[in-house]
């Protein structure tokens, strides 16, 4: 079961790594809001902001640890479950002529990102996961290119002039599941991961329609995905919530110098200095962002759910199976059968 580091241990640890402690400027470089989803508010790195939301902010998430790398004055309106719909009605209005810096990360609840996890979690007796990947990948080619146009232009209406960065998702695995209780198979996994390429290829394509920049994190996150070691994505957690969502390392060392770069026009470097004054600045965000509590409470969290062998569908479908839920060398045995077929059918697709 992937775990995080506490805080506590992550700041030791880069006060211990540390380079060089550099003065930041007295005076804000510039104003940067942050918009978006889960991968951008930071769920996954286990403490998140007091701002009477469920929006699971965290001020080690990418967003504070360039703001307080670069010394910019931080609007943070990402929020958990935050979908293409969300950004527009809740956190546009952050936006204004004198914001110099914007983020956005958004499109996977839009495809049913974690109810496709849900499904494919399964095992292959028991899930339709070919299904429901076939079908966000056709909300991703045909209905989301549309979506995000529309809201790409909204953010360049109101932050006119603002350099933005259009930030994309990891792939989440590395062709294994090393989890005790989830049923991803290898062929899943490698379309899991096709499926995130498509949502970077068709967020990039308008995102460069608009003049914006796209950030990929693909090539930084390999060799970190789930299951990988050292693996800057969660697998399944406990809480729950924590699943397959970028850890303290995924943003540190994974997304902020993916997105720094474009977003500042310099490099982030994870230094002491850089890690306090990010948890310092918590009090700060929780007090900003608590204005918007009421408005943040509109968004519905996207949640993945993991296998639930006792449930009545489970049990049914085990008895269609013939699989015998007291062995777990059943369930295992008839998962690979299906989860073979399974493979084929998508072979047998893809080649028609």
């Amino acid at each position: 079961m992937a775990m995080t580091r506490t805080f506590g241990a992550i700041a030791a640890l880069g006060a211990a790594s540390a380079l060089t402690l550099t003065a930041l400027p007295a005076q804000a470089a510039g104003s940067y809001v942050a918009l978006g989803d889960s991968y951008s508010s930071g769920t996954g790195t286990r403490s998140y902001l007091n701002d009477g939301t469920s929006c699971q902010r965290s001020v080690y998430a990418y967003p504070s640890l360039i703001a307080a790398s670069k010394g910019l004055t931080l609007n943070f309106r990402a929020c958990s479950g935050a979908t293409v719909a969300d950004v527009t009605s809740t956190q546009l209005s952050a936006l204004s002529a004198s914001t110099t810096k914007v983020s956005i990360s958004v499109g996977g609840n839009d495809a049913g990102f974690a109810d496709v996890l849900t499904e494919c979690a399964q095992p292959g007796w028991a899930s339709d996961c070919n299904g429901a990947i076939d079908d966000a990948q056709y909300i991703i080619d045909n209905v989301l290119p549309g979506r995000l146009s529309t809201l790409y232009s909204s953010i360049r209406a109101k932050a006119p002039n603002a350099k933005v960065v259009v930030v994309g998702y990891p792939r989440i695995f590395m062709g294994e599941d090393c989890n005790a209780f989830t049923w991803f198979s290898p062929a899943e996994e490698t379309r899991l991961n096709a499926m995130a390429d498509l949502l970077n290829s068709k967020t990039s394509a308008q995102a460069s329609g608009k003049g914006f920049t796209f950030a990929n994190p693909t090539s930084r996150f390999v060799g970190h995905a789930v299951c990988d070691s050292p693996e800057w994505l969660n697998g399944l957690s406990n809480p729950i919530t924590e699943s397959y969502h970028p850890n303290i390392a995924g943003h540190r060392d994974g997304y902020a110098p993916t997105v720094s770069t474009p977003l500042t026009g310099s490099a982030f470097r994870s230094t002491a200095t850089t890690l306090r004054l990010a948890s310092q600045s918590a009090d700060r965000l929780a007090t900003q962002q608590r204005r918007y509590a009421a408005t943040d409470a509109s968004i519905t969290p996207k949640e993945f759910r993991a296998p639930d062998l006792g449930s009545p569908q489970m049990k049914a479908a085990a008895k269609r199976a013939g699989v015998d839920l007291s062995s777990r060398a059943s369930i295992d045995a008839a998962d690979r059968m299906w989860s073979a077929r399974q493979a084929k059918q998508a072979q047998a697709q893809a080649a028609r």
